[in-house]
């Protein structure tokens, strides 16, 4: 296949399609779709699933999954929180949290890597588990108390651009993503885990090792969505980030990452990031309701879950056939004789 036509079916380039009709049908939708202000507040918006996403990525490359993000954010969230509460400078309370994320990482990471359990059902009762410790700290109080300069990072944009300062966070973090995952041995290595396993382990990989990586970069990325969330909302609670799971993985599947692992880009993860963000914000300036929104979020999911599913099944099959064709038949092999 040619360049041009090898560009014409990827995945990121159908997103990238996707995203245009979204600008173009939200447009529609509302005069104020395309204002700069509607942007900003949909870029800030996007931006603390779009952190955590990050992370998920590179667990779900490996064939995990982590859905207890939602919870270590809040966890993160109601630390932070906490601990200006109790006299701290916003500033030490930025690292307070992110110590408290990187340990709720570590917690997923040992008892998978190390006690061999299924990441599923180890981050549904860390789920639980962190959502819980949340609510014991804060119990059903919020806190409000935060400096301006803090409160202005979740929103405020840069000049007179559309664009919020914390987005420059997201950008950084992307790069350094993207660099590692497509540019460095410890990326492929990720790769070769979500492909084979044992065939990883057998080339060298300590994937053990790996797998704890990612489970706590999972959970440094949970932080620093956590801080971005609580500028972004100036407001803690103990129900920061309920339900966060969803989008993120919906964005890392949409965005081409195979659930079972092996392959995606993290192009593709950005590009689904903005597909998801634009089109919540133009179904809410279209009046849809957020449990609508909702289910157009899970229902994208399924979708896209069943779109690979069948494109493997074709490609397996494909590659059968082609297989089968190559092969000389009896009489060709017996005249070959």
């Amino acid at each position: 296949m040619s360049r041009l036509g090898s560009l014409i079916v990827r995945w990121e380039t159908f997103l990238l399609l996707v995203l245009v009709a979204t600008f173009m049908y939200g447009s529609r939708f509302s005069e104020y779709f395309l204002t700069s202000s509607n942007i900003s507040i949909a870029i800030a918006g996007a931006v603390p699933a779009a952190i955590v996403a990050l992370g998920m990525t590179l667990v779900i490359v490996t064939g995990e999954i982590d859905v207890s993000v939602g919870s270590n954010v809040g966890l993160c969230a109601a630390s932070l929180a906490v601990s200006i509460e109790q006299g701290l400078p916003i500033e030490a309370a930025m690292v307070v949290a992110v110590v408290v994320g990187t340990l709720a990482g570590l917690f997923n990471g040992l008892i998978v890597a190390y006690a061999g359990l299924p990441s599923l059902v180890v981050t549904l009762g860390t789920l639980a588990l962190f959502r819980g410790t949340a609510l014991i700290i804060l119990k059903e109080r919020g806190v409000h108390s935060f400096p301006e300069w803090y409160q202005n990072l979740g929103f405020e944009t840069i000049g007179a651009t559309p664009v919020p300062w914390c987005s420059l966070i997201f950008v950084l973090l992307f790069i350094g993503f993207a660099v590692f995952l497509h540019a460095t041995l410890w990326g492929r290595a990720l790769f070769a885990i979500g492909n084979n396993r044992d065939a990883a382990r057998f080339s060298g990989i300590d994937v053990r090792r790996a797998i704890l990586g990612v489970f706590v970069t999972s959970g440094v990325m949970c932080s620093v969505a956590s801080i971005v969330l609580t500028a972004y909302l100036a407001s803690a609670r103990a129900d920061t980030a309920v339900g966060l799971e969803l989008p993120v993985i919906t964005a890392v599947v949409l965005g081409g990452v195979s659930i079972f692992g092996g392959s995606g880009t993290i192009l593709g993860v950005l590009l689904a990031l903005l597909v998801l963000a634009f089109v919540q914000n133009a179904l809410g300036l279209a009046g849809v309701t957020p449990e609508a929104q909702q289910i157009v979020t899970g229902a994208v999911l399924i979708v896209t879950l069943i779109v690979f599913s069948v494109s493997g099944w074709v490609r397996d099959k494909a590659s059968t056939l082609r297989r089968l064709r190559s092969q000389p038949s009896y009489g060709e092999a017996k005249a070959r004789r």
